[in-house]
């Protein structure tokens, strides 16, 4: 079985919707995603409710931090903004393979509800093309 980490900041949206797409583009039985921030802010309502939006729901998920998942090895380590892949601490795994890609965070954005909506559906089909290509590209499915 092959693992995944999706790292950013505070696990709360951006790695917690790559989370969420990964296990829905993959076959459970064969890779364990895990998402982690190097600090944690509880979960983003904007992102569950995107999520929803495409059908997947997010709500049982928590927010978690790296240091939680240092005793797994990693195939995958994904950071998904600059500042968690910045800042990441080291984390042990062998033969993982690191990449990062910068996504659009929405929960900066302040306006109004449909701008804040928009920031959200952008930053979701940036991280859903992300990892559907990620999940092709490297055969996991």
């Amino acid at each position: 079985m092959k693992n995944i980490l999706v790292l950013c900041t505070g696990n709360s949206c951006r790695s917690q919707m790559a989370h969420g797409y990964l296990n829905h583009f993959l076959d459970n039985r064969k890779v364990k995603v895990y998402s982690a921030g190097i600090e944690t802010h509880g979960l983003n309502p904007g992102a569950l409710a995107i999520m929803k939006e495409d059908g997947l729901n997010i709500d049982h998920h928590t927010s978690n931090h790296v240091d939680e998942y240092a005793d797994i090895d990693f195939d995958y380590i994904i950071t998904v903004c600059d500042h968690a892949n910045e800042n990441c601490p080291y984390i042990p795994s062998k033969n993982a393979l690191r990449l990062h890609h910068n996504f659009y965070d929405p929960s900066k954005l302040v306006g109004t509800d449909d701008k804040k909506h928009a920031a959200f559906l952008k930053a979701r089909e940036e991280i859903k093309a992300y990892f559907k290509e990620f999940v092709a590209k490297h055969n996991l499915v």
